[in-house]
């Protein structure tokens, strides 16, 4: 008998085939249950290799036994005449065949529900769900750890163990860190851990104290997880006290590496810190948190502190950086005094050593970031210097709002957009990036983006001023002044104002018509329109022409168009500009309009040159079609697109537009068509005046809010 059939009639081949089937089952069984059982990746493969290994022997004991009446025999201790195995063989045709249809089945469902492109929206969904919780499992913030030495003066040492872990795990992609300015908030209070994860939206926190005695330390780290207060990992370390710095990296990389064990598969390995006195350090570090406050007074105590650090190590490039960081901070437009370009030259001298003694410093490209980004004509350079920053340190929380602020000036709005929402998520009690968040929230219609944003802090941190700047702005943009001037009048009464805070105190005051009291109070860059509107047109046009001279025009070319000057307005921009693009390529408009090219192309049109005043509409279009692509929604852009179809000679559309602005809130001025000389093309159509006096009904009702008279169609206090 030749040795196929000798197999055939032991059934070894018929085995075999049931074995292959049996086990390609085994395997469809073990993929479907392994991610349900969250088995590990090499799992399946193990059931392949032991389903491998075990076919040898399973055809082995076929070829050497024989199932009989009287049980499993050795096959040569069976009678031929005795043997059963052609039955055996039926039964083994039957498991094969029933097997075989298991598969069968096991196919077609497969390729009915497998596939994602038969069921997209299902499966994008429940992959974006899975993607959202493990973004949301891997979060982390870090408290600063707490100073429990005798010695105060130790308190830059637990800082600094802080900052090191954040700069770490700052690179890790795989984990949401919660940036420094809201982790620091926490620092000496000693508040549950469920109310801090949720005001920073994490699940882990990572806190820890240092204890100094003598030539010795000992650190303690311990990660909780939130929702239960679970004590995940501890550990503590004692060391000799030599160099503060090899041990704050060491003790940095340590707990990283613990980290990445339980909650990354991430390699990232910490920075090393640059090396300083202690002395100089702790000077760095306290200014370095001055700066984060954005309060003017602090911010000057900090160049005070930064300057005594350099003096005492001018090799130490962080204190140049933050110097220049805190120099262009203190400008008269922002939290200082210092004149805007003198502050801007001040600060990039630093920013530039400090590139010079480290080119490769995360801070030191950020402060040259900031300089570049005050000229909206380098917003280019902006952006390079800022992502270089962001590629070297992650963390750097004033890098990416400074990013979003380049991002606007060059048109990307919603570049711009998409980075404050991360960085209100990652870093919710950052000041600049609240009050940034909340404008361009109210840009793009998100009115309740920004109402939730401020809920949020709300129930943080009732007291908060910037809390009210935040309301006030909402206010603004949701055509309620008079609500936004109450605010920003309570925040002048318990916080020192910034130079932000004066330019919506100063918007309320002039949509209030206090144009008296705008000159005093208010922001020097809107105290030439107040100086304007009462007649004192001497001193508008003087503050106008040194803004001008500065580098804004805006004022100056308003003035002059509303008072019929366009040749001089003309021959002003055909002196300092080669052509209307190359205005443009400085001034490219903002969140709400192009005023500037709208102002240009009613001068030349009433001047009788056309062909420049279509130019300049060109550019205007463009812009808009930009805005509204990106997704642009508010009531003085709306405003502004009236402006541009009136001009473009499209009545019902500017009509259309200039309804939803007065619906949405905007307020007459001085009158809508003195205030708006483009309009002039409207002034005989019949439904201007309702339009009007729904603006005028706003004006009113703002002006009662805060106690003053009601205003008449011509805009003087009404008579009883």
């Amino acid at each position: 008998m030749s040795l196929f059939a000798e197999l055939q009639r032991r059934n070894v081949i018929r085995v075999g085939i049931a074995y292959g089937v049996a086990s390609w089952v085994i395997l469809q069984i073990v993929d479907v249950v392994s991610p349900i059982l969250e088995l590990p990746a090499w799992a399946p493969k193990l059931v392949l290799l032991i389903l491998l290994v075990g076919l040898v022997p399973a055809l082995i004991f076929a070829w050497a036994f024989e199932m009989t009446p009287e049980g499993l025999k050795k096959e040569s201790d069976v009678d031929r005449s005795d043997s059963i195995a052609g039955k055996t063989g039926k039964k083994l045709d039957y498991i094969i065949i029933a097997t075989l249809a298991v598969a069968v089945v096991l196919l077609l469902i497969d390729r009915e529900y497998g596939e994602v492109s038969d069921e997209p929206a299902a499966s994008v969904a429940e992959t974006e769900a899975a993607v959202a919780l493990d973004e949301t499992e891997k979060s982390i913030a870090v408290l600063p750890f707490v100073n429990m030495s005798s010695d105060e003066e130790q308190e830059f040492f637990s800082d600094g163990i802080t900052e090191e872990i954040l700069n770490s795990l700052a690179g890790v992609k795989e984990l949401k860190v919660a940036g420094r300015t809201s982790s620091f908030a926490f620092k000496g209070q000693n508040d549950d851990l469920r109310r801090i994860g949720d005001a920073l939206g994490v699940n882990h926190i990572l806190e820890g104290s240092v204890r100094k005695a003598g030539d010795k330390v000992r650190i303690t780290a311990q990660l909780i997880q939130v929702d239960n207060g679970f004590h995940l990992w501890s550990e503590t370390y004692d060391r000799e006290l030599t160099d503060v710095f090899a041990i704050q990296d060491e003790i940095a990389n340590e707990i990283l590496k613990q980290l990445r064990s339980r909650l990354l598969t991430d390699g990232t390995a910490v920075a090393e810190a640059q090396r300083t006195s202690p002395e100089v350090y702790e000077l760095y570090l306290r200014a370095k948190q001055r700066i984060y406050s954005r309060v003017g007074t602090q911010i000057e105590l900090a160049v005070v502190e930064l300057d005594e650090a350099i003096q005492l190590d001018g090799e130490y490039a962080p204190s140049y950086a933050q110097r220049g960081i805190a120099t262009m901070l203190l400008s008269d437009q922002q939290y200082g005094s210092i004149p805007h370009d003198e502050s801007n030259r001040r600060g990039k001298r630093f920013a530039d050593q400090a590139l010079l003694l480290d080119p490769n410093l995360a801070e030191g490209w950020a402060a040259l970031g900031l300089y570049y980004g005050r000229d909206a004509l380098e917003a280019d350079l902006a952006v390079d210097a800022l992502v270089k920053a962001l590629e070297i340190n992650p963390n750097l929380i004033d890098a990416s709002n400074w990013l979003q602020i380049a991002l606007t000036d060059l048109g990307d709005l919603r570049g711009a957009l998409e980075i404050i929402e991360e960085l209100a998520e990652r870093d919710p009690l950052y000041r600049p990036a609240f009050g940034n968040a909340i404008q361009l929230f109210n840009a793009f219609g998100r009115q309740d983006k920004a109402e939730a944003m401020i809920e949020k802090m709300r129930a943080f941190n009732p007291e908060n001023p910037d809390l009210l700047a935040a309301q006030a702005t909402n206010y603004t943009f949701t055509g309620r002044a008079g609500e936004a001037l109450k605010l920003m009048e309570r925040v002048r009464e318990i916080d020192e104002m910034s130079g932000i805070d004066r330019v919506y105190l100063s918007i309320g005051l002039l949509r209030t018509h206090q144009y008296e009291r705008a000159t005093t109070e208010g922001s020097t860059f809107w105290q030439p329109a107040a100086y304007f509107e009462l007649g004192d047109k001497e001193t508008a046009y003087e503050m106008a022409h040194q803004q001008a001279a500065a580098g804004n025009p805006g004022s100056l070319f308003y003035f002059l168009l509303r008072d019929g000057r366009d040749q001089e307005l003309i021959d002003y921009l055909e002196e300092r500009w080669p052509s209307i693009a190359a205005l443009a390529e400085e001034h490219r408009g903002g969140y709400f309009g192009y005023g500037i090219m709208q102002d240009v192309a009613l001068a030349y049109q009433r001047t009788g040159n056309q062909q420049r005043a279509n130019e300049a509409l060109d550019f205007v279009d463009r812009r808009f079609e930009s805005m509204i692509e990106q997704g642009l929604n508010n009531f003085v852009f709306s405003r502004n697109q009236a402006v541009h179809a009136a001009m473009l000679g499209e009545n019902e559309k500017a009509v259309r537009l200039l309804q939803e602005a007065a619906a949405g809130g905007a307020s007459p001025g001085v009158g809508l068509l003195k205030s708006t000389p483009q309009l002039a093309g409207l002034a005989g159509d019949p439904r201007l005046p309702e339009i009007q006096a729904t603006m005028l009904a706003t004006l009113n009702r703002d002006r009662a809010v805060v106690g003053l008279p009601p205003l008449n169609e011509d805009y003087e206090v009404a008579t009883p």
